[in-house]
């Protein structure tokens, strides 16, 4: 007995060029990456990114039509995707604990090398109730902002959905300014001792993380201008401020430990 291959609930997807291009994109980023160490060219990895940002554009569009106007995407399709981005998280998570791990192993007991002391000798540590506290006040804010836009979806309030969105993806961009603009004018370098390496590490990749969750938030907002989200289908929004909160959380853990205690 033969089965048509639709008689089911799960999404089998379809042949896609696009994690062949993406694997290309990351292959030649990494290799233009090191030219760039050894030869200060950055041709290769220019092109590398190129690859990356049209494979994300074409692939994110393939699933929003995939989601939107096909509906391949489920009741158990969207369970087993919130589950995947649940899984994930709990993946960034212990990425951010080594980071943690390596602070508190550093900070508690100090190496003969570094001083014994905590931060290191000669080290400048910055305030943290300048930018540090600012960003704080950022991250905490837009968290409110990004659970406004969720109300507001669920409520299929249009209006509001659009303002708060909007306010998020700027207070993480303003966020991503003012880190940038402390880099600047940080007196201490990811080179001067331990505090420095896990000092701009952790930061860093936080920051990066605040990056991609405003992309991410952006093409959430760009979905929703295209009316692609209702009060009952809305996944993708929905694991974006599952990530922002994460981000939010990940941020003052970073400030009580690294930049308040720490200091």
């Amino acid at each position: 007995m033969t089965m048509n291959m639709n008689n089911h609930p799960f999404h089998l997807v379809d042949f896609s060029p696009w994690p062949l291009s993406g694997s290309i994109g990351v292959m030649t980023l990494m290799t233009g990456m090191i030219k760039w160490f050894h030869n200060y060219n950055s041709y290769l990895m220019i092109l590398g990114y190129f690859i990356i940002l049209l494979t994300m554009y074409q692939w994110w569009r393939d699933i929003c039509r995939e989601s939107t106007f096909q509906g391949k995407h489920t009741i158990l399709v969207s369970k087993g995707l919130r589950w995947g981005m649940i899984l994930f998280i709990i993946s960034e998570v212990f990425f951010f604990i080594s980071f943690f791990w390596a602070f508190f192993h550093s900070s508690l007991s100090p190496n003969p090398e570094i001083g014994t002391l905590w931060p290191p000798l000669n080290i400048i540590p910055f305030n943290p109730f300048q930018i540090p506290l600012l960003n704080t006040i950022i991250l905490i804010s837009s968290g409110i902002t990004i659970t406004w836009a969720h109300h507001a979806i669920m409520e299929n309030n249009f209006s509001q959905m659009t303002q708060s969105l909007i306010l998020t993806i700027l207070l993480g961009i303003y966020f991503s300014i003012l880190q940038a603009y402390e880099y600047i004018e940080a007196p201490f370098s990811i080179a001067d001792s331990i505090y420095g390496s896990i000092f701009f590490m952790a930061t860093g990749f936080h920051g990066l993380h605040v990056f991609i969750g405003t992309i991410f938030l952006s093409i959430c907002f760009i979905r929703h201008l295209n009316f692609h989200f209702s009060s009952n289908h809305h996944f993708g929004f929905e694991a974006a401020a599952w990530y922002w909160h994460f981000v939010d959380v990940v941020w003052l853990f970073l400030y009580i430990s690294i930049y308040w205690w720490g200091n």
